[in-house]
């Protein structure tokens, strides 16, 4: 059992459910001696390439076609079919190949939605392989825990890391404002913070570290939330004008990120921006608030960007030929080695039900990310506060950049992360 995540009483709850398969089906014994319940055919494939093999169908939920995070959604979502292709390519997985294809649903960024079309296809899938979005995310956590339903999520805040469910890569919002914040005051020597962000999981996530951070380093600090949508932001702008922070730590969508960081610039601010992961898109570059992103604005990060040389970059980038560069891709990629380790772990078991994958995410120690995270990511066997990925990049903007940002500082922990006892979400 892993320590990571559960009260006592939740672990009774999850034992009860692994008694009886995960959310009613009786497991069947299928390919190679191996335990099946949910989303595990004997049969192929559709797009199989040895119909010879059975397979694992995995859910997709994100945001494809009018959320503020479309521009990412539809580079994370190809990159994943791209991933579990090499996979499949490879030989499958314990007899069985993988399809994210047939079970792949749009949230437009909403949680109702989410909820609606999860409904719709978690009686057909073994696990999600992508759920985009924090708030969105949250909707169905209960129903995922119900059914043990282990999950990928598009998304790095805090409450991932008591969730066992949950399959998070690279560090968390929270942690990542926290380097961020400790970056600035060693490098530039920021007196004043201000955290710009939307509410909920996502950008309260970010300020939550920002404002532990700032506190801990001695530094005043302003919160202030804003909404998606780029009629949407005179007040953040005005008090980005007014208060004149030296640092801005920016949450929003990247459409978001344009317009204040353009009109604060106009309207005579001089300080910097740097934006949480989501926050950036290349497109920024080419839109008319370009020159000031040029000269304000920085990108933290949760793992390097698409023209990285590893093991993992390489393989992703000849995967995915003649895609324009985004990093949307790498985090799609990048976030698919944890449940890819499961799946084998599971196989390995001789038991792919739900029950039996959420036991092998227990018995994950640690994750090859080849080389796309350092080692020692992907422990989902300890507690929070052991297991906790602390290490987040800082980026520049660069127009020729493959994806639009060159590296400034590599992989580093602040002094405020390092002493961080992460004893529940920074969020709640």
């Amino acid at each position: 059992m892993s320590g990571k995540r559960l009260s006592a009483l939740f672990v009774g709850v999850l034992v009860l459910a692994a008694c009886r398969g995960g959310d009613g089906a009786a497991p069947q014994e299928g390919a190679g001696g191996i335990k099946v319940d949910f989303g595990v055919t004997k049969e192929a494939c559709p797009q199989a390439v040895d119909k010879a093999k059975g397979c694992i169908y995995l859910g997709t939920i994100s945001d494809l076609t009018e959320g503020p995070f479309k521009t990412l959604a539809v580079p994370i979502t190809d990159a994943q079919k791209a991933f579990w292709k090499r996979v499949n390519d490879r030989g499958g997985i314990g007899g069985y190949e993988i399809d994210v294809t047939t079970y792949v649903k749009d949230n437009k960024y909403n949680p109702q939605i989410h909820n609606q079309v999860y409904q719709e296809i978690k009686g057909k899938v073994l696990a999600l392989t992508q759920t985009l979005g924090s708030p969105t995310t949250v909707a169905i956590l209960k129903d995922l825990e119900n059914t043990q339903m282990v999950s990928v999520p598009a998304s790095w805040t805090s409450l991932w890391g008591f969730e066992e469910v949950i399959l998070e890569s690279g560090t968390n919002y929270c942690v990542e404002s926290m380097n961020t914040v400790d970056y600035a005051v060693e490098k530039m020597g920021v007196k004043s913070v201000m955290a710009v962000h939307l509410a909920g999981d996502y950008g309260d996530d970010a300020a939550a570290g920002a404002k532990i951070a700032a506190e801990k380093r001695g530094l005043s600090f302003e919160n202030v939330t804003t909404q998606s949508g780029q009629d949407n932001q005179g007040g953040a702008i005005d008090a980005v004008v007014s208060k004149k922070p030296d640092l801005v730590i920016l949450t929003t969508g990247p459409t978001d990120a344009a317009v204040i960081v353009g009109q604060a610039a106009a309207r005579g601010y001089k300080g910097k921006f740097i934006g949480t992961s989501p926050t950036w898109n290349p497109g920024l570059l080419k839109s008319p608030a370009a020159p000031a992103i040029k000269a304000l604005y920085m990108q933290s990060a949760p793992w390097k960007a698409w023209a990285t040389e590893s093991v993992g970059h390489t393989a992703m980038r000849a995967a995915l030929p003649g895609v324009t560069p985004n990093d949307g891709y790498t985090a799609g990629w990048v976030w698919a080695y944890p449940l890819k380790a499961a799946l084998e772990k599971a196989a390995a078991n001789k038991d792919l039900t739900r029950a039996g994958l959420l036991t092998a995410v227990r018995q994950l120690t640690s994750v090859d990310y080849e080389g796309m995270l350092p080692s020692g990511a992907g422990n989902f066997s300890a507690s929070a506060q052991d297991a906790l990925f602390r290490q987040s990049l800082i980026y520049r903007p660069d127009d020729a950049a493959p994806t639009g940002v060159t590296l400034v500082e590599d992989f580093f922990t602040g002094p405020t992360a390092k002493d961080f006892k992460f004893e529940k979400p920074c969020y709640q």
